[in-house]
């Protein structure tokens, strides 16, 4: 069999990338060792930045209509039990009650992954009508100049060798791809032993009523410091808790105080690692998601950071095999994302410490007057460090600017007229309103129903902001001249012409910003040669920034 690219690994991140190589019109064979069936979901909330990717592939509505409740509490409590006493809240609203962002048409959707996964593979399609090969394993594969050979073998033992021209590995944290290509994921942070234990209690949010949350961090002095999630808003939940040989019920039983009928499903032991992959490609091998990164899951930056990665490394596929990237392209992908990566992991890690250092009271959960005390202190405690930056960081998943060499770098003396920070709880951030290069390009609404960002996704886009935008001749010519897809656009609305903030603002596949200018570059042959991947210096022109 031969394709253009051969995905490992049929998880959100592998379904991401099938998405974007789709969305493209690149040819490609998924191989996913399951059956697509997810027995004890993970991932719950999909991340904005993330959504609007999903929006680009067209899934976006799916997942947000996939059956979380829209009634349903998004808060966040820490409590001594669930059900006991409540030290601090984070109130979030519900999907359905929260007013518009104003920096994204596609807040947080939660889709738990017994949901996402099966969602996802059946858009990109199922073999033989679609090319996701579902009881598929990878035997191995050899790297040759022009192609990777790879062995799969499925359920009924039958040996297909692939010959793609790339192969990515989204095979998880233990990934065997990224294994036979030598390529180290050291640890970053101390590694945990954790337990997920999934359960059914169909009579507990009744009995909660108003005390119900989205996530209770049980905090008690037994061990107790870790969340229990509602994972479908109708009755199964999630606990994390040390990893140890109590019974899965005494450990609900702890962390539960109702007296409310429940069913453990599942119950499973995990590490918690932090790691990077020291590379991201060995020659026409790349890796992705948890195969190229594992976070701690404080935060919820592991999904987003592993769809970033497909929605990075999609269109630069595409240009490869299209014969239009340059020969520096491709390797932006490790450029570009393994920092995202090493910050998220930070963050993520800040994060969990913040729940892990906090130090106990004995006479936590008691109902003595030296109880109530410790509860106020440890209430204050939290309240105090920003507990809420967990659960909504825009900034963690919007503010990250590439700087690389597909990308024109910022002025220097236009750096100090960059937007400052947001003044007011519900003020825009910056990042929202500044085209700067690198960044993700601003959402603008242009009519009811649509952003700005659903200008971009396919090949670069021109955006000629305002009426008295200059003309590109000249650059449509260069992009036409080496084949890279270009399509201009013209806005003239005050709100796009206030946040883009330039009369040329250049974006690419991904909807980052390439470049920008108040006049037409003065060589546009060096412009399109640098965002192709195939020059090493800017445009040169004092209207770039």
């Amino acid at each position: 069999m031969e394709t253009e690219v051969l995905i490992v690994g049929g998880g959100p991140v592998g379904l991401a990338l099938a998405l974007d190589l789709a969305h493209r019109g690149v040819e490609f064979v998924l191989a996913e060792a399951g059956d697509g069936r997810v027995t004890h979901p993970k991932v719950s909330t999909v991340g904005p930045r993330a959504m609007e990717a999903f929006r680009r592939w067209g899934v976006a509505d799916a997942i947000r209509g996939a059956g979380w409740p829209a009634d349903h509490t998004l808060d966040v409590a820490w409590v001594t039990a669930v059900g006991g006493h409540e030290l601090h809240r984070v109130p979030l609203g519900t999907a359905g009650g929260r007013p518009p962002l104003p920096y994204t048409p596609e807040p947080e959707a939660v889709c738990p992954q017994h949901w996402l996964a099966p969602l996802l593979t059946e858009r990109v399609g199922v073999h033989p009508a679609g090319p996701v090969r579902l009881g598929t394993r990878l035997l191995g594969f050899t790297r040759l100049p022009d192609r990777v050979s790879a062995g799969l073998v499925d359920g009924a033992g039958v040996r297909t060798t692939v010959h793609a021209r790339y192969l990515v590995g989204c095979d998880g944290a233990s990934s065997r791809v990224r294994k036979a290509c030598g390529i180290d994921a050291p640890e970053r942070h101390r590694t945990r032993v954790l337990r997920n234990i999934l359960f059914r209690a169909p009579e507990l949010a009744e009995r909660l009523g108003p005390r119900a949350a989205l996530v209770h961090f049980v905090t008690e002095p037994g061990g107790l410091r870790y969340p229990l999630r509602a994972i479908d808003g109708r009755g199964l939940y999630r606990l994390t808790c040390p990893a140890g040989p109590a019974e899965a019920a005494k450990s609900v039983r702890r962390a539960v105080a109702p007296d409310v009928p429940f069913e453990v499903l599942s119950d499973t032991t995990w590490h918690l690692t932090h790691r990077v992959a020291s590379r991201y490609r060995a020659g026409r091998v790349l890796l992705a998601g948890d195969a190229a990164h594992t976070l701690s899951p404080s935060g919820g930056f592991g999904l987003a950071t592993g769809v970033g990665d497909a929605a990075d490394l999609g269109w630069k596929l595409a240009a490869e095999l299209a014969g239009w990237a340059g020969p520096g392209l491709l390797d932006t992908y490790e450029s570009e994302r393994r920092p995202v990566a090493l910050r998220s992991l930070e963050e993520s890690h800040r994060n969990l410490r913040r729940t892990l250092d906090r130090r106990l009271s004995g006479a936590l959960c008691d109902p003595t007057p030296e109880g109530e005390r410790a509860r106020a202190a440890l209430s204050r405690e939290i309240a105090e460090s920003d507990p809420g930056r967990e659960f909504d960081a825009p900034d963690a998943h919007f503010a990250h600017r590439y700087t690389s060499p597909v990308v024109a770098p910022v002025v220097a003396d236009e750096k100090a007229a960059e937007p400052g920070p947001p003044e007011g709880p519900r003020a825009e951030p910056g990042w929202n309103r500044s085209a700067v290069p690198g960044a993700r390009a601003p959402h603008a609404w242009l009519a009811p129903g649509r952003s700005t960002l659903d200008l971009f996704g396919g090949g670069f886009v021109l955006l000629r902001v305002g009426a008295r935008a200059p003309l590109t001749d000249g650059l449509v010519r260069a992009f036409g001249d080496r084949r890279v897809p270009l399509r201009v656009e013209h806005c003239d609305t005050p709100e796009v012409t206030r946040r883009y903030d330039r009369p040329l603002v250049l974006v690419r596949p991904d909807g980052h910003v390439a470049w920008r200018g108040h006049t037409a570059p003065p060589d546009p042959t060096r412009l399109a040669d640098l965002v192709r991947g195939a020059g090493a210096t800017a445009t040169g022109s004092g209207d770039a920034g």
